[in-house]
């Protein structure tokens, strides 16, 4: 309230700042600091200049009679007594303070002075009128901001601990405007309101699935408390220190519950902090463990588009685990996403379409959903977008398709669908994330003779190995691994490679890449490229052997797998084999057998075989305990690990036996 000084002069009552002890450090004059320890967030800042524009524009337009009628009870509400206090603000909810003309009034004259103030107070109907002008207000980014600056968020968090349910319900639905402000939000965490939004969610099952007609008064009241802490939890959940401190208030329970409201207006906002809190690991497991996904799955069939949207992203959030992706299909989940790509009017949605094409894209990971969507025919659906214009949209299509054509019947389906035109196309895109998906599906389907055939024809391999060049690691590794079916299916692979100028050059300069996904794909492609003899010969002049050698220290299984390859396919030429003797590559290629990956055995057995053509070779393989190892791998399944270890082990024992032969003519001597 505005209280009258002595003189008769208005005074404005003690400022929050002085009154409140429970935020401690609230209030801190440096309001950088502040918003840079809570910067998790995703939304972004408006433009001011931008906004400045607007706010004259609409000034400048005639003034209407509202303005200052509003204008005349907010004078009212700073002069009068109680009475007159409640009277204007009850008069001021007859505006429609949605518009920015009347937000102006009353910002104008100072009202959101006033109107803080009045928290304050200790009458309750008071407050109740101020929270019920604030949250329409507060709709207004620049009135939350002033609400922000004048001590606001404390004063509407202890209202929250009200006894009355519509003080409660007004202010919850106030924060759900305000909090829309980075600093409100780290205030609300500071000043301990997260807990108490949360109790605000926790109602009566039986509530939540009666219909709004059939409630008592009572009940509505609940019903409405619940749907604006829902609201308000929503827009906190824009903070990753917050999404924390709501799961250690016990919000994934009361998630979980509202899920099985009947009430639009409940579920659409509990499922968009589902959605958010689904990108955290920790909220991940929670949502599969207090089975959620079976509700998030009912609401994909619903005729909101904004619930639709909020529960497919979530699914595509919390798909990246395989027990909810199990979970998503034994509920029934694929259909309704299908439908939801399916349907033409939905293709200006880009929001829901992003989330649906994601869904579909995470659950393909398991086999078993491929299956099922087969039978809903998906890639000609997925086709069908692969001209959007919405670069997220065709990232979730390409890594969708990816999947799918692992499987030989759906290349054919994409190869008679006229898929690989539209994806070749899209190689000249610049968008990391859509390329590394491209990439990955290009390479799926070279290995189909057929497909293989058509990319040629659109000089898709010219493309594919352009993405060397790109920036992106993972863009370069996909490209890397694409480019090996290519090469091996290709009608004339020698040739092909050869009439790309600096190809070669271009996949051996990676070699110095200090990404290891990148030299393991890079490594891959060497192997492939290397069966070719002249091709192999022009790799030995560009030094690939002495790169190779400069990697053979490594850890990682994958890439050790991948260089033991490329040294086998390259040993074979010239000297090479005699010269990564001389660069001390056997022995740490020997301890490559210790690895508990069979592939690694492979390959190592393999380049083995090659480099113990040298006898120099063969006597550091004797001496660094081969085999042991290779002897073990004799009795291996994998007829070529087999013939590897074979060839090895004959390779050294000819040597044995020469060595033998020698001294004992040497004795005979």
């Amino acid at each position: 309230m505005i209280a009258k000084s002595s003189d008769g002069t208005q005074q404005r009552g003690r400022k929050v700042r002085e009154q409140c002890g429970s935020c401690p450090n609230r209030f801190s004059k440096d309001k950088r600091q502040v918003v840079a320890e809570d910067s998790d967030t995703t939304e972004v800042e408006s433009d001011t200049d931008e906004e400045d524009r607007w706010k004259e524009v609409a000034r400048g337009a005639e003034i209407p009679a509202d303005y200052y009628n509003i204008q005349k009870l907010v004078k009212y509400i700073k002069a009068g007594n109680q009475t007159a206090t409640i009277v204007s603000l009850c008069c001021l909810k007859d505006y429609d303070l949605s518009t920015q003309i009347n937000q102006f009034a009353i910002s104008d004259i100072g009202g959101l002075d006033v109107l803080v103030n009045i928290l304050e107070c200790s009458d309750t109907k008071c407050c109740l009128g101020a929270l019920t002008v604030l949250s329409d207000i507060t709709l207004n980014i620049d009135i939350r901001k002033t609400i922000v600056d004048l001590d606001g968020i404390p004063l509407i968090v202890d209202i929250l601990n009200s006894s009355m349910k519509d003080l409660k319900t007004m202010a919850a639905e106030t924060l759900a405007n305000v909090c829309k402000v980075r600093l409100a939000r780290k205030y609300v965490r500071t000043c301990g309101g997260i807990p108490k939004l949360v109790d605000l969610i926790d109602i009566k099952l039986c509530i939540l699935k009666t219909p709004r007609d059939l409630l008592s008064a009572d009940d509505l009241e609940s019903l409405d408390m619940t749907r604006a802490g829902a609201r308000a939890l929503f827009t906190l959940a824009d903070s990753k220190h917050n999404m924390e401190q709501m799961r250690k208030s016990g919000i994934v329970p009361l998630m979980a519950q509202l899920l099985k409201s009947c009430h639009i207006d409940v579920v659409i906002p509990i499922m968009g902090t589902v959605r958010k809190c689904s990108s955290e690991p920790k909220f991940q497991l929670a949502i599969t463990t207090e089975g959620m996904i079976p509700d998030i799955v009912t609401h994909l069939s619903s005729e909101n588009t904004e619930l639709k949207m909020e529960g497919s992203t979530a699914i595509y959030k919390c798909a990246f685990d395989a027990n909810t992706r199990e979970l998503v299909r034994e509920a029934g989940g694929l259909e309704p996403l299908v439908t939801i790509i399916k349907d033409k009017n939905m293709r200006d949605n880009k929001p829901l379409l992003r989330g649906a094409t994601g869904a579909i894209w995470m659950s393909a990971v398991t086999d078993a959903n491929v299956k099922v969507l087969d039978q809903l025919r998906t890639v000609n659906h997925l086709v069908a977008l692969l001209n959007d214009e919405c670069d997220e949209v065709l990232t979730n299509v390409t890594g969708a398709l990816s999947e799918c054509v692992r499987f030989q019947s759906n290349r054919e389906q994409l190869r008679q669908a006229g898929g690989l035109p539209a994806m070749v196309a899209l190689l000249n895109s610049s968008h990391a994330p859509l390329l590394e998906n491209l990439a990955k599906a290009l390479k799926e389907c070279a290995e189909d003779p057929q497909s293989m055939r058509i990319l040629e024809d659109l000089d898709a391999v010219r493309l594919i190995w352009s993405l060397l060049k790109n920036n992106s690691t993972r863009v370069q590794a996909h490209a890397a691994y694409a480019i090996c079916p290519c090469v091996r299916n290709a009608t004339d692979s020698a040739e092909l490679v050869r009439s790309l100028v600096g190809a070669m050059e271009l996949v051996v300069g990676l070699l110095k890449s200090k990404d290891i996904m990148v030299l393991s794909a890079v490594c891959a492609a060497i192997a492939t490229i290397a069966q070719d003899h002249t091709n192999l010969a022009i790799l030995s002049d560009l030094r690939v052997i002495y790169k190779l050698a400069d990697l053979v220290q490594t850890t990682d299984d994958l890439l050790r797998m991948n260089l033991a390859a490329a040294v086998a396919a390259c040993a074979s030429f010239g000297n090479n084999t005699e010269e990564l003797g001389r660069l001390r590559t056997v022995t740490p290629i020997v301890t490559y057998m210790t690895s508990d990956n069979p592939l690694v055995h492979r390959s190592t057995a393999m380049a083995l075989e090659k480099l113990s053509m040298d006898p120099q070779n063969c006597i550091t393989m004797h001496q660094s305990g081969v085999v042991p190892f290779l002897l073990e791998c004799i009795g291996s399944t994998n007829k070529e690990l087999q013939l590897a270890a074979a060839g090895c082990l004959r390779n050294i024992r000819e040597l044995a036996l020469r060595a033998e032969e020698y001294l004992l003519k040497i004795d005979d001597d």
